[in-house]
């Protein structure tokens, strides 16, 4: 059973020559998904995630302006 319009079907053969930014982003995970530098980059990833949450972790919360401790004394009813 032949397509109703095969035009939009039909691939293109040629070879095209991309240096936009999505080619950029497309050849350096080609790169990076190959074995050794799959490795690195995984390796690279692990230390600024747990950098990251290192650094986050030693942060100082910012405290609550105008809301104090409870008082100790309160009333239990």
């Amino acid at each position: 059973m032949p397509l109703s319009n095969p035009a939009y079907f039909a691939q293109n053969q040629r070879m095209e020559n991309k240096t936009g930014a999505a080619a950029k982003i497309r050849n350096f995970m080609k790169w990076a998904i190959t074995p050794p530098q799959s490795y690195a980059a995984y390796l690279v990833a692990l230390v600024l995630v747990a950098g990251g949450s290192f650094y986050i972790g030693t942060l100082k919360p910012k405290k609550a302006v105008g809301f104090g401790p409870p008082p100790v004394s309160v009333p239990r009813n």
